[in-house]
């Protein structure tokens, strides 16, 4: 393996994604080429429709190409069974939704805690409680998602995806549901917490002035790669 492969932890070849219709085949994304190197922050944009989104769960394995191949930490996802996709998520990649998808029925400490448990982690409890309280809600740990804002929701969400310590964090209009303050805020975490923890960005985003704040910027317009340029902080620390 050639050192630039090994500074990529996202490596993208010829990906296209098909999907059957009533009208016949329709192509999502054709012949996509990029690769994403370790800690670098990137933000995926594009009109409505455009395959971003698909694009995202391509990446993150939770749908399969038609065509083509994604690397993964070194690790081809054609090659990979569901199973073995499932850890692969488990192991190295966070997530935060547009919607939150937190569970309603644990509380902003037990919803951190999951995916922790899940995957056997003894210490669990106090890497939430340390989670929490970096994105300002130690004192909302016995709270549930009804009882938060919007904002205090997505905060929960970004301490949930950052438990374990993921190589790479996705996230699909992170800061969209929310207004102004509260979307700035959460950014701002997500940056912070890129910097602190080394952790790889990959954003979806409709929103400009959001992926100027990436090193570098992919353009996907009808299913394929428009260009790739960069971003505001592209040549910052």
């Amino acid at each position: 393996m050639s050192v630039l492969s090994q500074l990529n932890v996202i490596q993208v070849s010829g990906l296209t994604k098909r999907v059957n219709t009533l009208e016949g085949s329709l192509t999502i994304l054709s012949d996509i080429n990029f690769s994403v190197k370790s800690g670098e922050s990137v933000a995926i944009v594009g009109a409505s429709g455009s395959g971003k989104s698909t694009l995202l769960s391509l990446l993150a394995g939770l749908d399969v190409a038609s065509q083509g191949e994604i690397h993964l930490d070194g690790e081809a996802l054609s090659t990979l069974d569901e199973e073995a996709r499932a850890r692969l998520r488990a192991d190295k990649i966070g997530f935060v939704f547009q919607s939150f998808m937190l569970v309603q029925s644990l509380t902003a400490l037990e919803n951190v805690m999951l995916p922790a448990e899940l995957a056997g982690d003894h210490d669990a409890k106090a890497q939430a409680v340390e989670l929490l309280d970096k994105v300002g809600l130690s004192h909302r740990f016995a709270h549930y998602p009804s009882q938060l804002s919007g904002g205090e929701q997505q905060r929960v969400a970004i301490a949930r995806a950052f438990i374990g310590s993921p190589k790479i964090l996705f996230a699909d209009e992170p800061s969209a549901n929310l207004d102004r303050k509260n979307g700035q805020l959460i950014e701002n975490l997500l940056f912070d917490l890129n910097k602190q923890n080394g952790t790889t960005l990959v954003l979806v985003t409709h929103d400009e002035q959001l992926a100027k704040k990436c090193q570098r910027i992919i353009h996907i317009e009808g299913g394929q790669l428009e260009k790739i340029s960069e971003g505001g902080a592209a040549n910052v620390g």
